[in-house]
């Protein structure tokens, strides 16, 4: 399957924010499987549930020890830390007023919430 590249060397800066994360096991109706390096869902802000709003907000995976996982043929862990990056510049306006530190959202598949995670700190997403 190949190694991962880094988001931060493909768009050349840091990630906007870091969160921990957990993914929610089949019984709580999450996945069968962990996903691999380079999974890319959706993201929602806790409280958004009604309105179903999704915003093109990728993880990248850490290991243990605070670096990217570059292997893309293992499993990432059920639970962790993962670099988040916001995809469309032209909103980092809208996130920026939004993302703060303890914040609550999600991982999203579809309709399906995935993963639930926690804001733990912000890197670039405010710098202009």
């Amino acid at each position: 399957m190949g190694d991962h590249i880094s988001y931060e060397q493909i768009r050349n800066r840091e990630c906007d924010f870091i969160v921990q994360y957990r993914f929610f096991s089949s019984e709580e109706g999450g996945r069968e499987t962990s996903p691999t390096q380079g999974y890319r869902s959706d993201f929602m802000y806790s409280g958004d549930e009604n309105i179903k709003q999704l915003w093109m907000i990728w993880p990248e995976f850490l290991d243990s020890e605070n670096n990217v996982i570059l292997d893309k043929s293992t499993p990432v862990p059920i639970s962790g830390k993962a670099k988040m990056w916001i995809l469309n510049e032209s909103l980092r306006e809208i996130h920026t007023e939004r993302i703060k530190i303890g914040l609550k959202g999600y991982f999203v598949e579809g309709p399906r919430k995935a993963a639930e995670c926690e804001v733990i700190q912000i890197v670039h997403l405010n710098l202009k």
